[in-house]
């Protein structure tokens, strides 16, 4: 076992050490980070694609194109009638005899056919093996007589480890949703029954989704007053609207109601015609 990144008194870090690195965080295979234009490609003609900012890592070797440039790489003439697709390849070499290494893209031409065109082969190494010659496709560039039809992008954007714990912490919250029953929201279940209920709780995050009605008879522009007792736990930190909508019994002649979630638990609403017994209700709001 020895330091890696640590003084040493002499230099000691090598590219295979940092590779394997980056291979133990990004991934062993080939990605595009997230930087810059992320290698857009961008098609200037028929004989030139041009390939913007960004960086990517194939076998935990990072290449880049730098900020603020772009490469271009050319692209052979296509043939009347006949199709073809080429391959852009991000070609890593290492010289054996002095040990240098570079890394440059390279355009591989497919073979014309009238019928369909096959993807043309590449070298297939691993310079964490000890290959001299790693390529990775990262373009596919099609064409049909002398035009470039499609170019598709063959890697992977991965995403940074901020966006990769943000994702997490949402599948976590979703994980954490509980359902909500209308007892759980104190409906007063002694007046309005229930049809249909998706009310839960994620979070701090409370969603009331519920179709609730009555068989008292409603009084028009009455104020229905502690429809709901919410809990103390579930009621909201202000004040919040609610969306009502009201029906009569054959879901016809649908109005909106004035509807309140009050911070002290009271939810009301207000039906305006006195046929509208059935009701829509939908509302979000942050709880404690």
């Amino acid at each position: 076992m020895k330091i890696m990144t640590g003084k040493a008194g002499t230099p000691h870090v090598t590219a295979q050490q940092f590779r394997q690195f980056v291979e133990g965080t990004v991934g062993q295979e080939s990605y595009i980070l997230t930087s810059g234009d992320l290698l857009e490609p961008e098609l200037v003609s028929n004989n030139s694609l041009k390939i913007r900012s960004g960086i990517m890592s194939h076998h935990g070797n990072l290449s880049t194109v730098d900020l603020g440039t772009y490469d271009t790489v050319t692209i052979r003439n296509g043939s009347q009638g006949m199709k073809r697709i080429d391959l852009v390849v991000n070609r890593y070499t290492k010289n054996n005899e002095t040990g240098i290494e570079k890394n440059e893209w390279i355009v591989i031409m497919g073979n014309p056919t009238s019928g369909s065109p096959s993807v043309p082969t590449y070298t297939q190494g691993n310079l964490q093996e000890g290959d001299l010659v790693d390529d990775c496709p990262v373009f596919e560039v099609h064409l049909s007589g002398i035009n470039v039809t499609d170019v598709k992008k063959m890697l992977k954007v991965v995403p940074s480890i901020p966006t990769i714990n943000k994702d997490l912490s949402e599948l976590q919250l979703y994980h954490d949703k509980k359902t909500l029953t209308p007892t759980d929201l104190g409906l007063n279940t002694g007046i309005w029954k229930v049809i249909a209920n998706n009310s839960y709780k994620i979070g701090n995050a409370i969603h009331l989704n519920m179709e609730i009605y009555t068989t008292s008879i409603i009084v028009a522009n009455n104020v229905y007053n502690n429809a709901f007792t919410i809990p103390s736990q579930y009621r909201p930190l202000i004040d919040t609207a609610v969306n009502v909508t009201a029906s009569d019994g054959a879901y016809k002649n649908p109005v909106a109601c004035t509807s309140l979630a009050k911070a002290n638990g009271n939810l009301f609403f207000c039906i305006p015609k006195a046929t509208n017994n059935y009701l829509f209700i939908d509302a979000e709001w942050e709880c404690a």
